[in-house]
C-alpha cells in the first residue's frame, strides 16, 4: 500500500476516533492542534511496520492512534514549557486558548491514547501496554533531562545523545515496535524493528538541532534559533564548546538576532555543523543495517530506505 493511502487510513481513522469528543471546550485545543498536523512520521511508521509484516494495517490502527495522539500531547505541553509562539506555521494552542487550557487537554489527549489502545487486539495488548508505558515514561525522563541540562555547565555530547534517545527516538523506536506487534511478529524481528526506529529517532533529532540553527524559518514554520536563545545544549552547542570555540561576549549581547548570528558563526567555525551531520550518517547506517537483517520484499525495503533519506534531507 502506498504511503499517500496509509496517510489516507490513518487520517480516517483518526478523524473516526475523535468524533467521540465534542470539537469544544476541554477537546478544542486537541481538534485544534491535530487538525495542523505535520507528516505523521509516528503512526505511518506503525502501520507500515505492520504492512511490512504481512499483516492487515487495521491491526496497528489503534497503536497507530495513540501514538500520534500522545506525540501531540507532548508537543502541547513542550511549546508552554519553551514559550513557542509557533507549531508548524500556527499559532501554538496555548496561544489561542492559554496555558491553562492548553496544559489540561495535554492532559486530555494523553487520556485518550490509552484509551485508543483499548481496541488493540487481545493477544498483542500486554506487550502493547508494556513497551508504550515504558515509552511515555521515558519521554517524560527525556524532557526533565532536557530542561535540566539548559541550567547545566557540564553536559557532555554523550549526555545529549542519552537524552535525545528519551525525548525523541524511542516513540519513533516504540512506534515501529508496536506495528510489529499488533501483525504477530517475533520478539527477534520487533527487537529489529526497535532498533531501526531508535537509530532513526536519533538521526532525525540531529537534523532537527541543525534545522533549528541553519534552516529557514519560512518553511519550517518557526523561528530558527531558539535553542540557540533556549541555551539548549544540542549536539552543535556542545561540540562547539568542546573545541574551545564559544564566544567570549555571549552573555553580552542584548539583541536576540546577535546572539544567533554569534552562535551561528561559531558553530560553523568549529566545524559543528559537519561533525553533527556525520554522526547522523552513523545513526542513519545503523539503522539500515536492523533493515538489511529483516530481510525485506523490494518493495517495502525501498519504503523505509525512502523515510531514511527524508529524514536526513529534510529542510522541515
Amino acid at each position: 500500500m502506498s504511503t499517500l493511502t496509509l496517510s489516507e487510513k490513518f487520517s480516517t481513522g483518526l478523524n473516526e476516533f475523535l468524533s467521540q469528543f465534542p470539537s469544544d471546550g476541554l477537546y478544542a485545543p486537541i481538534h485544534y492542534l491535530l487538525n495542523i498536523h505535520g507528516k505523521r512520521i509516528r503512526p505511518l511508521l506503525a502501520l507500515s511496520v505492520c504492512e511490512a509484516e504481512g499483516s492487515s494495517i487495521d491491526k496497528a490502527l489503534p497503536a497507530a492512534i495513540a501514538v500520534e495522539l500522545f506525540h501531540n500531547f507532548t508537543l502541547m505541553h513542550d511549546d508552554i514549557m519553551d514559550k513557542a509562539p509557533l507549531r508548524r506555521g500556527q499559532l501554538t494552542a496555548h496561544k489561542v486558548y492559554g496555558e491553562d487550557s492548553a496544559i489540561l487537554s495535554g492532559d486530555a489527549m494523553f487520556a485518550l491514547a490509552s484509551i485508543s489502545l483499548e481496541d488493540v487486539n487481545e493477544s498483542a495488548l500486554l506487550e502493547i501496554l508494556k513497551i508504550y508505558n515504558r515509552t511515555s515514561r521515558e519521554v517524560c525522563e527525556g524532557q526533565q533531562l532536557d530542561m535540566e541540562y539548559e541550567k547545566m555547565n557540564d553536559v557532555t555530547i554523550d549526555h545529549y545523545l542519552e537524552m535525545i534517545r528519551l525525548k525523541t527516538s524511542v516513540l519513533l523506536a516504540c512506534s515501529c515496535a508496536m506495528g510489529a506487534i499488533s501483525a504477530g511478529a517475533s520478539k527477534e524481528r520487533v527487537e529489529l524493528w526497535y532498533k531501526f526506529g531508535e537509530q532513526t529517532g536519533l538521526a532525525f533529532q540531529i537534523q532537527d538541532d541543525l534545522l533549528d540553527t541553519f534552516g529557514d524559518s519560512e518553511i519550517m514554520g518557526k523561528k530558527v534559533g531558539g535553542d540557540i536563545l533556549s541555551e539548549k545544549k544540542t549536539f552543535i552547542w556542545l561540540y562547539t564548546k568542546a573545541q574551545g570555540m564559544m564566544p567570549e561576549n555571549l552573555s553580552s549581547c542584548e539583541e536576540s538576532a546577535e546572539k544567533v548570528s554569534l552562535l551561528k558563526s561559531a558553530m560553523i567555525a568549529s566545524g559543528a555543523d559537519i561533525a553533527a551531520r556525520k554522526k547522523m550518517m552513523v545513526y542513519t547506517e545503523n539503522a539500515r543495517t536492523a533493515l538489511s537483517q529483516l530481510d525485506l520484499s523490494s518493495a517495502h525495503l525501498k519504503t523505509f530506505e525512502n523515510l531514511l533519506s527524508s529524514v536526513t534531507e529534510r529542510t522541515s
